[in-house]
């Protein structure tokens, strides 16, 4: 894919890193994850727009801990640093970092300078800002200007405009940083003078520019599993070289309500897509049936998902002679396997390994450079339906493995149902992009004493589960209003016969997943 120059988010271990690279999207402007092991060298050749140094949760001081190279800085490049990031900064520029073992964590004051520079102008005092630091700024480097302090650093931000440098003790990346945004667009645009180009439309026409590009007149095919990834990379790929594409939708029979008729006729009716449905559904129930350990549910369901996909695409390989295999790989997933290349493989999320030895088709990736909020920025401007583009994320194993105990046709329709309830009320409530993810859980081998009618019942529980998260590696539950919970709790207990109780979880993650196997 063709992009703009990208700012790098040097990460230094921070927790933070996705986060800063995020933010600086939002801003419209390219982004890209470097590693702080990086030779600077490297770093250079990418011709970055500017360079953001992230926070770590190392002391500068302790022995192993990152190191800045003071090479970055003999180059015009602006950089902006962030905690561990501005510290090492200052140092590497000869000011210093006092060791005090007064620390500053959490919300806190920052008092602006009279004279608050670019970043931090017209500000208001006492802004409250997120903290995470042992070690302080004690003197700036030289050229610099202070521009703020807090309580526990003497130097909480500091700006050299000659040079296009600046860098705050505290995180504008995090929401508990009133104004954050605000600062990280004034360093990108104001001090590094960067446009703010990264919009849906711009990486649309990029990509489609660099499909066709790779793919001249070869024929392409793309696996729709129903989610957000796959459907808007085939919807990408299908504008770029339009009936070249075929898509392949296995139906395994564990979707939610509505979903495979969402597949089939909505997106199909929205894009002109040609599809290839393989139902598959008897297969995939018949090997999962009696089988209730989680792990050997997902093994199952990738073996068959690989050979029900393996077929799908032996056909269209001696029909139209494939070259190209479409994978909705994400910036996230590229980022946590350490930058992926390689043959193809089904997309982690269905839990399968790769496609077969003698299978292997070049990979077309367009979605490897963006994060799921640009993905469904992209699918509106694309015009897919907006069901479609806002679906929560969903596992490839489906329901089987929001079914505590075994799968059969009977327990999938009464989990179906319950499901729909829940996702209908949220909707209806208006708290849809409030929320991540929504899954409902069926304890299937657990009966429920109650009381329906005048007579005792024996009922399943089901349990609710709705998260708030940025990008699923960390969540917590979702405040959802009492009177939301009661109306879905009443619907299902009132519409679904078979489930008699209804529980909600409020785990975090950590120490709990999302899902419950």
């Amino acid at each position: 894919m063709s992009t703009p120059r990208p700012v790098l988010v040097v990460d230094f271990g921070a927790q933070y890193a996705q986060l800063i690279a995020r933010r600086v999207r939002e801003a419209r402007v390219y982004s890209e994850i470097v590693p702080h092991s990086m030779p600077i060298a490297e770093m250079l050749a990418k011709n970055p727009a500017a360079i953001i140094l992230s926070g770590g949760p190392s002391s500068v001081y302790e022995p192993g801990a990152p190191i800045l190279d003071p090479a970055l800085f003999a180059n015009e490049v602006p950089v902006f640093g962030i905690c561990y990031g501005f510290q090492a900064m200052a140092q590497a520029l000869g000011g210093t970092v006092a060791h005090t073992g007064s620390r500053e964590y959490g919300r806190t004051l920052l008092a602006p300078a009279t004279e608050a520079g670019t970043l931090l102008r017209e500000l208001p005092a006492d802004l409250p800002v997120w903290m995470s630091h042992g070690d302080s700024v004690a003197e700036p480097p030289a050229g610099f200007t202070v521009t703020a302090s807090s309580p526990g650093a003497p130097v909480a931000a500091f700006e050299d405009l000659a040079t296009r440098r600046a860098g705050v003790q505290f995180h504008p990346e995090v929401a508990h940083t009133e104004q954050g945004q605000r600062m990280l667009e004034r360093f990108l645009y104001d001090i590094a003078g960067i446009e703010p180009t990264w919009t849906p439309s711009n990486i649309i026409d990029e990509q489609v520019a660099a499909i066709r590009a790779q793919v001249g007149d070869k024929q392409v095919m793309c696996g729709l599993s129903g989610g957000v990834d796959s459907a808007v990379a085939a919807a990408l790929v299908h504008k770029a070289v339009g009936d070249q594409l075929t898509c392949v939708f296995v139906d395994h029979g564990l979707l939610r309500a509505g979903e495979a008729e969402q597949v089939e006729k909505d997106y199909v009716a929205a894009t002109g897509i040609r599809l290839k449905v393989v139902d598959a559904s008897d297969v995939f129930l018949g090997h999962l049936a009696g089988v209730t350990d989680p792990e050997q549910k997902r093994k199952i369901i990738g073996r068959e998902f690989i050979r029900t996909f393996e077929g799908a695409a032996r056909e269209l390989d001696a029909e139209r002679n494939i070259e190209f295999l479409v994978q909705g790989t994400l910036y996230p997933d590229v980022v946590e396997s350490g930058g992926g290349t390689g043959t193809a493989n089904i997309k982690s999320h269905h839990n399968v390994g790769g496609l077969p030895d003698d299978l292997q088709f070049a990979l077309i990736e367009p979605l490897r450079t963006l994060f799921k909020d640009e993905v469904r920025a992209l699918g509106a401007e694309l015009g897919l339906p907006e069901e479609m583009v806002q679906r929560h994320p969903f596992p490839g194993p489906g329901l089987a493995i929001r079914i505590i105990g075994a799968v059969d046709r009977e327990r999938l329709d009464i989990l179906r149902a319950a499901d729909l309830i829940a996702r209908e009320e949220l909707t209806a409530s208006g708290l849809d992009r409030d929320v991540w993810q929504f899954p409902v859980v069926l304890l299937a081998d657990v009966r429920s004493v109650g009381v329906q009618g005048d007579g005792r019942t024996y009922g399943h529980p089901v349990v609710l589960r709705p998260v708030s998260s940025e990008d699923a590696m960390t969540a917590d539950w979702s405040r959802l209003p009492y009177d939301l919970i009661a109306k879905i709790s009443n619907r299902i207990t009132n519409e679904v016969r078979e489930i008699n109780r209804v529980v909600l979880d409020v785990t975090s993650k950590p120490p709990g997943t999302i899902e419950w196997e």
